[in-house]
């Protein structure tokens, strides 16, 4: 990738220290409010009415949000949600399918909650991609619209969303639960990042596991060391140092470093920031019906942090494919069998999403929220000798509700094994664009891109799945 211009390198902004300002490329997570940590939360307002000037965001969707829940060590497909009931016993598996509130369409016994609820969910079972069969390679691809290839390190669709649209309130636009996605095996960017827009649009990340007692947001609350009163005077400190160093406040890093000060300052004061993250204002029998657990409470915190301003979250259904039962079902250890995937994954992963999606939906929410089930890809239609099943990028589910979608709908379909799209095909640029396209972007906008040249919003020719809405 090339080096970053002036306005796209970012400096490290930390409030605690031996009594000064420090700027640098790097800190550590003790230094506290770092632009790399919060970097999220900058320049809200007037990206957002450039944005409104090039018409890259149509008008009347301000209040749009995206919850994208990404099944990191992609689910099996035809397990899960393709199932082939009339295949030979090496394909079809050892499920039944159920039927749901939608006339013909089944899904899997082992998701019983999604078949209660399927009347709010569209099913795109014709979803593949070219890239290589190795998670990070899929993850990229799937949060981006886009390979990565070249050295271009494109945004995740989260971190255009804060560029486009910005912060509503003092949260965060882009937050992703419980944390980054760890190693994938591939030596490749996850796609959870600004990519070439920069640093103030990486996400802020949770870093917690929000099911575990006395759960607190590490990089919200100040360090035990500085109180509010100090705080507030270090902040009136760097006005006065502002005022006097007029030459470096007219440069365009000045601006971007005043503007996310002020706004990790405004978060880290803010009632309201943590408030959307305290999950003990809600009764405990929300909490239970979620699961208590680490992804059921992500997607509580996921429903408050929408419903508080934060226009879009990333929920890691797991954070890593090694160490860990997973949807990574090969079927012998260390990865999980296709009896933990029955047993632990679908028990945890049904309840939470069908608690979701009613919640939102009570709440009045879901027509403005967009929430989208993804993957790095799907597995193979053949069973293999462990009793599991392999990466398979040629053929799989997504799914989506709220956001404009209508739901109980089927897109595409994969062939009489699952193994190939049948009809309608869909790759991760389809599935981007749709989210772009619930969010109100026009999806023949540009970014500015690596080197200061216009990068479309989605690839040449790709749009939105219009079945859905």
């Amino acid at each position: 990738m090339p080096p970053a211009s002036p306005s796209q390198r970012t400096a490290m902004l930390t409030f605690t220290g031996a009594g000064r300002t420090t700027t640098c490329d790097g800190v550590t997570r003790r230094d506290f409010m770092t632009v790399g940590a919060l970097g999220a939360v900058g320049l809200s307002l007037p990206q957002y009415l450039a944005a409104r000037e090039t018409g890259a965001v149509r008008p009347g969707h301000d209040d749009r949000a995206c919850i994208m829940i990404f099944n990191l060590g992609a689910p099996s497909h035809i397990d899960l949600w393709d199932m082939k009931p009339e295949a030979a016993s090496e394909i079809r598996g050892p499920f039944q399918p159920v039927d749901s509130t939608v006339p013909g369409m089944q899904l899997s016994e082992i998701l019983p909650e999604h078949a209660k609820i399927a009347d709010k969910f569209s099913l795109v079972r014709s979803c593949h991609h070219t890239g290589a069969a190795v998670h990070d390679a899929g993850w990229q691809m799937m949060q981006t619209g886009r390979q990565f290839t070249g050295g271009v390190n494109t945004p995740h669709a989260g971190a255009v969303t804060s560029y486009l649209q910005g912060r509503k309130t003092d949260l965060p636009p882009f937050v992703v639960l419980p944390e980054l996605m760890g190693r994938g095996g591939g030596n490749l960017p996850n796609g959870q990042a600004g990519g070439f827009l920069g640093k103030a649009y990486d996400p802020f990340a949770l870093n917690a596991d929000p099911s575990q007692p006395g759960f607190q947001v590490p990089d919200l609350l100040p360090p035990e060391e500085i109180g509010t009163v100090r705080l507030e005077r270090r902040r009136r400190m760097r006005e006065i140092v502002d005022q006097t160093v007029s030459v470096f406040e007219s440069t365009e890093n000045a601006a971007l470093l005043n503007d996310n000060f002020e706004a990790a300052f405004r978060m880290m004061t803010s009632a309201q920031a943590r408030d959307a993250f305290d999950l003990t204002k809600e009764p405990q029998s929300v909490r239970e019906r979620y699961g208590m657990n680490r992804f059921g409470q992500c997607c509580l915190l996921a429903r408050r942090l929408v419903e508080a301003g934060v226009r879009f979250v990333t929920i890691n259904t797991f954070l890593t494919v090694f160490n860990e039962i997973t949807w990574d079902i090969h079927g012998s250890k260390p990865f999980t069998s296709i009896a933990g995937m029955k047993e632990i994954v679908c028990p945890m992963y049904d309840r939470a999403y069908s608690a979701l999606i009613s919640d939102l939906s009570d709440r009045g929410l879901l027509p403005e929220t967009l929430v989208c089930n993804i993957a790095e890809f799907g597995r193979t239609p053949r069973v293999n000798p462990a009793g599991g099943r392999d990466h398979w990028p040629q053929c799989y589910t997504v799914y989506f509700a709220g956001g404009g979608v209508q739901g109980g709908r089927i897109v595409g379909a994969s062939d009489p094994i699952g193994g190939v799209p049948a009809d309608r095909p869909v790759d991760p640029g389809h599935v981007v664009a749709t989210v772009f396209h619930s969010l109100g972007f026009k999806l023949e906008s540009h970014l500015p891109g690596p080197a200061g040249r216009p990068f479309p919003l989605v690839d040449f020719g790709k749009r939105e799945i219009h079945e859905l809405f």
